[in-house]
């Protein structure tokens, strides 16, 4: 079974930057979910889907895999590109849309 090192992104429901700084191990799943046919309930027989470790570098996720002979795949973060923009700069003489209320 394959453990997968990412850094979570943010939501689309979050403005701010929580819960996105640490790295995490999760295990990718091994069987697929089925639904029991009684009570509707989504089920696995995968007890490691359970399992999610946080880590605070890449390093450290990358050495606990190597330690305990896991094999494991990084996937590195895409950056957001932030463009800085001052409130005055919806009143500037040289903006690029039209003014209207």
């Amino acid at each position: 079974m394959v453990a997968r090192i990412y850094k979570p992104s943010r939501n689309a429901m979050q403005s701010g930057v929580a819960k996105t700084k640490h790295w995490v191990l999760d295990y990718e799943p091994e069987h697929a979910r089925r639904v029991e046919p009684l009570m509707g309930y989504t089920s696995s027989a995968d007890m490691r889907s359970q399992i999610h470790l946080s880590f605070e570098t890449k390093e450290e996720a990358v050495a606990y895999c190597e330690k305990r002979g896991i094999p494991y795949r990084v996937y590195e973060p895409h950056e957001a590109g932030r463009r800085r923009m001052a409130y005055s700069d919806n009143f500037a003489f040289n903006r690029n849309g039209q003014w209207t209320h």
